[in-house]
């Protein structure tokens, strides 16, 4: 058995139905009908109630992005869109460096200069901290948009081999536990992650163009 966190809660519900009973009427003495024996209290009409088989299975989505083991062709335009925002990304980090650097300079120099060479420094760094902001924000928003153009069409093709998966060994309900609260144990022949992982990348090899950003 082994313990899976997760991360929405699933309840499962049981209706019970009950039959009632109505009661009978006593003919009137001399009608020649025999009475019919009183229902016993409490009794029920007998009913038949469907109940379908099912076959439950667990999914760990957070595997997909695993660079070794998870879906080729979800890691490889992962990898080609981080590429992308590379050039991005280090302008960022050299800025960063600059804004330290200026205030680690101010830190030594602040104690035996002019107050007013302070202030231009001081104002110097609060323009490159809002520029450093800005450019953060438009380069994850960026980042975010162009993830959703290349993994949108990924994730589809996953959610249909996932379900050709299910449909070929009968199961009728997979859990994502990365999205699923109230698991507390489980089987570890539950978990189906690798052997979906495994006959997805022999179907769609990691070798599509990447579609350029618009």
């Amino acid at each position: 058995m082994k313990v899976i966190r997760a991360t929405a809660a699933v309840a499962f519900f049981v209706a019970l139905t009950v039959a009632s009973v109505s009661a009978q009427t006593r003919p009137a003495a001399g009608s020649g009908t025999q009475p019919r024996p009183a229902a016993t209290p409490g009794a029920t009409a007998p009913s038949t109630v469907s109940v379908p088989d099912s076959k439950v299975a667990l999914i760990d989505s957070s595997a997909f992005a695993d660079e070794k083991q998870g879906i080729a062709k979800f890691v490889s335009a992962l990898k080609r869109v981080n590429a992308e925002f590379q050039p991005r990304q280090t302008e960022l980090q050299n800025l960063q460096q600059q804004i330290d650097k200026a205030k680690s300079d101010l830190q030594k120099a602040a104690p035996v200069q002019d107050a007013k060479v302070t202030q231009q420094q001081q104002d110097r760094i609060a323009v490159m901290e809002t520029d450093f902001k800005r450019k953060g924000e438009d380069a994850q928003a960026a980042f975010n948009k162009r993830l959703e153009e290349v993994l949108g069409p990924i994730y589809e093709d996953i959610g249909k081999a996932l379900d050709g998966f299910a449909k070929a060994r009968g199961i009728t309900l997979i859990l994502d536990v990365t999205k699923v609260q109230g698991i507390v144990s489980a089987s570890d022949a539950m978990d189906i992650t690798r052997a979906f992982i495994a006959e997805f990348n022999s179907k769609n090899p990691a070798t599509a163009s990447l579609t350029p950003p618009k």
